[in-house]
C-alpha cells in the first residue's frame, strides 16, 4: 500500500486491465439472477492517502442477457472503498488492514418486476451483491498473498497472475 497506484500488480489480468496510473477497468464475475446473467465491469481509480488509499466507483456497466444490458440506463451506482493499515497495534510486529466500503445502487424497477414487493427486489440485489463477494474476495485475498511473497522474496516484476496460477 505505500507504492504509488501506477506500481500496483494488477493481480489478476483476465479480470482487471489498467487504463492509466490510477484508474482500472475490473471485469466482475457473471452471476446467475434469476434467469438471467449479469456481469458488471466497474471502473475505478485508486487514490493515494497517507495511511493507504480509496478506491472510487467511477462507473459501472453491465454485461450479460440482453435484458440485464438494457437497465444500464437504468441504475446508478456509487462505491467508496477506504484501504488503510494500522501499525498502532500493541505488537508492533502485526499490522492490520481495514477496508471501510459504501456501496450505493439506485435502479428504476423494469415493468416486468414492478408487481413483486419492493423488499424482495431489494432482498435478491443483496443476495447478487453477497454472491459475487463471496466469489472475489478469497479470490482476491489468495492473489494478493502471492503477490506479496513474490515482492518480499525480491521479485519487483509485478506482473499479473490470472487464473492459472492460484
Amino acid at each position: 500500500m505505500g507504492l504509488p497506484a501506477s506500481q500496483y500488480s494488477v493481480l489478476d489480468a483476465e479480470r482487471i486491465e489498467r487504463i492509466d496510473e490510477n484508474t482500472f477497468r475490473c471485469y466482475v464475475y457473471r452471476v446467475k439472477f434469476f434467469a438471467f446473467e449479469v456481469c458488471p465491469v466497474l471502473l475505478v481509480r485508486v487514490e493515494e492517502e497517507s495511511n493507504g488509499c480509496c478506491i472510487r466507483l467511477l462507473s459501472c456497466k453491465l454485461e450479460g442477457s440482453p435484458i440485464v444490458v438494457a437497465q444500464n440506463d437504468k441504475f446508478s451506482a456509487s462505491m467508496v472503498n477506504r484501504i488503510s493499515c494500522n501499525t498502532n497495534l500493541s505488537n508492533s510486529e502485526v499490522q492490520q488492514l481495514t477496508s471501510d466500503t459504501v456501496i450505493e445502487v439506485g435502479i428504476d424497477i423494469p415493468f416486468a418486476f414492478r408487481a413483486l414487493p419492493v423488499e424482495m427486489i431489494e432482498s435478491t440485489g443483496a443476495q447478487v451483491l453477497e454472491q459475487l463477494l463471496g466469489i472475489m474476495l478469497p479470490r482476491f485475498l489468495a492473489q494478493l498473498l502471492k503477490d506479496y511473497q513474490a515482492w518480499a522474496s525480491g521479485d519487483i516484476s509485478r506482473q499479473a497472475l490470472g487464473t492459472g496460477e492460484i
